[in-house]
């Protein structure tokens, strides 16, 4: 184990992966998600961006992938612009594929708080694996 520079102990893989990787882009500024006000209810809204990219933490190198935005609005409906803006934000930023559909749920739920949401990352392939990442909310 190796110490961070607040003295606590900072926990390392075999693989080198540590606590600053895993929480790389948790926090990161990203531009806000805009809403408008919803019209109807009880219908959904399925957004797909398939032009996802970040980097990985530990790497740096780019990870590719689909991000889907599965909800159902209540009082205010994502405003697609800026929400492609904020996506293409990750861009440069270093996080993994779980915080990142992760971050991306939270960040829908708190811009238009919907009756219930789902976000999910289907990256693509790299040493010949595939992950499929969902997060839901409620």
């Amino acid at each position: 184990m190796k110490r961070e520079a607040s003295g606590r102990k900072q926990r390392t893989t075999k693989l080198g992966y540590n606590e600053r990787h895993a929480r790389s882009g948790i926090t990161a500024p990203l531009p806000d998600i805009e809403t408008f006000p919803n019209q109807f209810k009880g219908y959904e809204i399925t957004i797909e961006i398939p032009e996802y990219t970040a980097i990985c933490p530990k790497t740096n190198l780019p990870d590719f992938g689909t991000v889907t935005v599965h909800y159902m609005p209540d009082q205010e409906c994502l405003e697609l612009k800026s929400l492609k803006m904020y996506i293409h934000a990750y861009r440069n930023l270093g996080i993994f594929y779980e915080n990142a559909v992760n971050r991306i749920l939270q960040d829908v739920v708190k811009a238009c708080r919907p009756v219930w949401a789902r976000v999910t990352g289907t990256f693509a392939a790299r040493g010949g694996l595939r992950s499929v990442i969902e997060a839901k909310y409620p």
